[in-house]
């Protein structure tokens, strides 16, 4: 055991030499520097600045967003944890990407546009009417993003803190937290978007130095084949066999680990699972969640939003060199540590009994990487970290603030706006925190694992209104929320039973019942994806139909029209608006009042709410509302998603490209 040791020593602290330290205090001030140099460039006190950049964002960081948003530290922990354990199937997530960004930019993207939302419960509000869904939406997404994100990509983040640093992992969630927090609370989506291009580069680059002394401490990609077959912990033997039961198939690594399509009954990834399941839950995630969907939305035109995307594409070839072969070069290299079997180990080696594949990254990191460059690695994954985690507080503040605040206060201005969404982002904070033990036990230990269960049980329904909503006219109201409904009760039937009883571990089987849980998560996919997608068919077919002239520009086939839409939202916008002016009258007056000198009984504000104003981008004056002939004409404005012809070949052209790469690689490793 006197590796488990060793790795106890190691927790007390790596990065403690002034290399790293200088290395990672450098990447910060850079950070920072971009953070600050965004916040003074854009506008960031208005709600189409902070929310959507001003809609002014070229392809490159659009792109590179798109990317950052997505690799968290979740993906450098979760992907190399899973690669440890069982091989390269779990690489199939990310290379399915390749395909459903192209869904998101050419079908999905252009109706966003054409119909003028800034969050995806707008879109449903104006699709269908009412305000169920949208707020069915605004809850179930803000659920998903503090239960499978914030938490996850904590934990992830606090897990290599804890090996790098020796820090406690709440004292390491707390310090990460407040740096994130602060270039999101203050800076808005463009300060995020730039920020994140700088961070997609930290991230590429210090994972391909990472990989390449990877390779060169195994042997190379041969010696990884030979070797990963035989990566068996020599600590088996000190289990009590009175106590466990220890079988070969808990420590052996599989004999499809180099396969991405695997059996459809024994595998631990079916293949149908995969090109389907993955398929379903990537469309809900690439093609209607908000993190994703509103940095498309901030992009200058729609040929903008197309390269992006296929650029987000090109880069998603690359977590499976970058990540899940480390894992299992990691498995190889420390058999001991990561695939510890023995709980007693485990709980030694990384604080958790139920495995340790989790440390596959950061215990590379630690011991193959020099002095500076473990530095760059550890700024790497506070790069992937904040940059998740950064977008997905400015999108969940967007979501609370556009759509349930605006429900509780309809008379709420652009500057309440703003306070509200800063303040709701340490609201979620605190609650994420609280949610990490379950994480840390969830799964057997493999993180990816348990972000995909969880996103299986409850985003299919939402991705079939979504797929149903842009492409089928005939989808009403009643529909859509019975068949969202419907979607939730039969995934919380699956989710509710398998957190009561637990996923077990091969040394510790759950209990759940073989008929609720022994259906693979991603085959419950697909079933959940196609019941509600009859459910809602079925209810919309035996119901009133919506009048085409409340679909103009809401639905793909009718993006192109040009009439004039009667919104089933119109008269709730209307009597927001009253309220808002009504508001800004009363504002107004006050203001005057404010004005007169104290000596005449006014009020003056202090310096420190000026200076608190100006560092969160909320100035005292506000932009007049609308009157109702403003509103008349703008609705005349059409949003434009017409394309250079040129631009648009050579997009297309790149597609195509795109595609045949990702089909010759599934085939390769299929």
């Amino acid at each position: 055991m006197g590796d488990s040791t060793g790795d106890v020593t190691l927790r007390k602290g790596t990065i403690n030499n002034p290399a790293d330290i200088c290395v990672i205090v450098v990447y910060f001030l850079m950070v920072i520097g971009v953070g600050l140099w965004s916040m003074f460039r854009t506008n960031r006190g208005t709600v189409g600045g902070y929310f959507l950049a001003g809609r002014t964002m070229v392809w490159w960081p659009v792109g590179a967003s798109l990317f950052a948003s997505n690799i968290g530290s979740g993906h450098f922990v979760g992907l190399a944890g899973t690669g440890a354990a069982s091989g390269i199937a779990v690489g199939g997530f990310e290379w399915n990407a390749l395909f459903i960004v192209l869904l998101l930019g050419w079908l999905f993207v252009p109706v966003y546009l054409t119909a003028g939302v800034i969050t995806m419960p707008q879109y449903l509000k104006k699709r269908f009417g009412g305000g169920r869904i949208s707020l069915y939406l605004s809850i179930i997404s803000l659920f998903l993003y503090i239960f499978t994100k914030i938490s996850v990509d904590m934990f992830s983040g606090a897990v290599f803190i804890q090996q790098a640093l020796g820090w406690n992992i709440y004292v390491a969630v707390i310090a990460l937290l407040s740096i994130t927090a602060l270039y999101t609370v203050t800076g808005g989506l463009a300060a995020l978007m730039y920020t994140d291009t700088v961070q997609t580069f930290v991230i590429i680059a210090g994972a391909f130095v990472l990989m390449g002394f990877a390779f060169a401490e195994v042997g190379g990609y041969s010696a990884l084949l030979d070797r990963y077959s035989s990566a068996l912990p020599s600590l088996v033997q000190s289990a009590d066999p009175a106590r466990y039961n220890i079988s070969a198939s808990c420590y052996t690594p599989r004999a499809d680990a180099f396969n991405l399509l695997r059996d459809p009954l024994t595998g631990d990834l079916p293949w149908p699972g995969v090109l389907l399941g993955i398929a379903i839950v990537g469309a809900w995630y690439w093609c209607t969640d908000q993190v994703i969907v509103q940095r498309c939305l901030a992009a200058r035109s729609l040929t903008h939003v197309k390269a992006g995307c296929i650029m987000c594409g090109y880069l998603k070839l690359l977590p499976m060199f970058l990540m899940v072969f480390p894992g299992m070069i990691s498995r190889v290299l420390y058999p001991d540590e990561v695939a510890c079997v023995v709980p007693e180990v485990c709980k030694q080696v990384c604080g958790t009994e139920v495995g340790c594949s989790n440390i596959a990254y950061p215990k590379l990191v630690v011991s193959v990487m020099p002095n500076g460059l473990r530095g760059l690695m550890l700024a790497v994954m506070l790069a992937a970290l904040m940059s998740s985690l950064a977008s997905i507080f400015n999108s969940s503040s967007t979501l609370f603030t556009m759509d349930i605040w605006t429900r509780l206060r309809p008379q709420a201005r652009d500057r309440e706006l703003m306070i509200v969404g800063r303040v709701w982002v340490l609201v979620i904070v605190s609650v994420s925190i609280a949610w990490i033990p379950v994480v840390q036990a969830a799964q057997s230990g493999q993180l990816f694992d348990y972000i995909q269960s969880i996103t299986s049980y409850l985003a299919p329904p939402i991705a079939a209104v979504f797929f149903l909503a842009v492409f089928v006219k005939r989808v009403n109201e009643p529909g859509a929320f019975w068949g969202l409904l419907g979607g939730l009760g039969m995934g919380l039937c699956r989710m509710v039973p398998e957190f009561v009883f637990g996923t077990g571990s091969c040394l510790f089987p759950s209990h759940c019942p073989p008929v609720v849980c022994g259906v693979h998560y991603l085959y419950f996919a697909v079933l959940l994806f196609f019941a509600t997608a009859t459910l809602v068919l079925t209810i919309s077919y035996c119901t009133q139909a919506i009048p085409d002239k409340h679909l103009y520009r809401l639905v793909f086939s009718l993006r192109h029209s040009t009439e004039i839409r009667d919104d089933l939202d119109r008269e709730e916008e209307e009597r927001g608006r009253k309220a808002r002016r009504e508001a800004a009258e009363q504002s107004a007056d006050k203001a005057q009042q404010d004005e007169v000198p104290e000596a005449e009984g006014g009020v003056s504000r202090s310096p420190a709410c000026h200076l608190i104003g100006w560092f969160c981008g909320v100035g005292s004056a506000q932009a007049p509302e609308p009157t109702e002939e403003e509103v008349a004409e703008a609705s005349k404005q059409l949003p434009d998603i017409h394309e250079d012809p040129t631009w648009k070949y050579v997009v297309n052209g790149n597609a195509i490209i795109m595609m045949a790469v990702a089909i010759f690689l599934w085939g390769f490793y299929a």
